[in-house]
């Protein structure tokens, strides 16, 4: 259960080699969270180019009212493994993510603690470089397009509409930070706290922020081998990090999505929609469970026995669509009752 504390918001920031950001983040942070009930975090994953020395001597400064606290990691373990320690070491009622690098600015960061602290049925704000009108400098196509496909892949399994899963700034309430068990430890983090989220239904909200890109003489660490993983992740977490009642709602739905599938084309074409269908599938079963799935099923069937050949496919979609229809009504209906296990 939530206790109240004294500190209103605990500021994490895992830092990795970024000696030459820190003292004008410093000089942000003081200008924007200069207060008495905000703690700052600074996770040091295992610096070697003197970030560590850099970060004891801004600790000793006298002039901020935050309360500073620095972590120490013996050895490079990843952003995610920073984060995780961070909030462990947290006490603040909100806490907020902000990198070391200064590619997001912490003035965004202090109108998205204000913009929450002011609306109490708000728990959770990720900040997005895509929706803003504000100054932005991206000139890497790479990893830009990466993190829009990632983010909609997210979306499609998720039934989310969000613009930038992989933004580093975002800012959660308590209330969430208790509900999850992050355990990835790279820039993975990212889609294992925005799933977690969702599968605890709290809704995200959004929030445009301004987006300065730095390139890898600058330090970035982020590589094309970290955007291949990210896709590898998006199918751990909505394929496997499941409960039992959905992993067997995955399979059920698959096979009888297959059946639907089998009424489409004819030899090749017809292996192809069945495969297609599959698939589909396999993310209707992330979104219902076995008894919603069970009704879709039966309208599907319903339809199949109507008409021959053109008919009946066009028999098998429209009973297909009513069913989800049905289905969803139904999922939300019984949402927060003991039987939401089973729809």
């Amino acid at each position: 259960m939530h206790q109240e504390n004294s500190k209103s918001l605990s500021i994490i920031i895992p830092v990795y080699n970024e000696i030459t950001f820190l003292g004008k983040l410093f000089e942000q942070l003081k200008l924007y969270f200069n207060f008495k009930n905000i703690e700052i975090i600074f996770v040091d994953d295992g610096s070697t180019d003197g970030s560590t020395e850099t970060l004891r001597e801004l600790k000793k400064k006298d002039d901020y009212n935050f309360f500073f606290k620095l972590i120490k990691l013996d050895i490079n373990s990843g952003k995610g493994k920073a984060i995780q320690t961070g909030i462990k070491n947290s006490e603040g009622e909100y806490v907020l993510l902000q990198d070391a690098d200064l590619e997001l600015d912490a003035k965004d960061a202090k109108e998205m603690f204000d913009m929450i602290i002011s609306n109490k049925d708000i728990k959770c704000i990720f900040g997005s470089r895509y929706l803003s009108g504000k100054l932005k400098k991206n000139n890497y196509f790479f990893n830009n397009l990466v993190g829009k496909i990632n983010s909609l892949i997210f979306n499609i399994f998720f039934s989310q509409s969000l613009s930038d899963v992989h933004c580093g700034l975002k800012i959660l309430h308590r209330s969430v930070i208790e509900k999850i068990n992050l355990s990835l430890n790279d820039f993975g983090i990212e889609i294992d706290l925005a799933s977690q989220i969702v599968r605890n239904n709290f809704f995200i909200y959004e929030f445009g922020v301004s987006y300065f890109f730095r390139s890898k003489a600058q330090g970035k660490k982020i590589t094309w081998i970290d955007g291949l993983k990210s896709f590898y992740y998006l199918i751990k977490v909505r394929f496997f990090d499941n409960s039992a009642s959905t992993n067997l709602s995955i399979i059920y739905s698959s096979i009888y999505m297959a059946f639907v599938g089998s009424h489409f084309g004819m030899g090749l074409g017809n292996t192809l929609f069945i495969i297609i269908f599959f698939i589909l599938g396999s993310i209707l079963g992330i979104h219902f469970k076995i008894i919603s799935s069970t009704i879709i099923f039966l309208f599907i069937f319903v339809g199949s026995l109507f008409s021959k050949g053109n008919g009946t496919t066009l028999a098998v979609i429209l009973f297909f669509l009513f069913g989800l229809f049905v289905a969803q009504k139904l999922k939300r209906h019984f949402l927060n009752s003991k039987f939401t296990n089973y729809f």
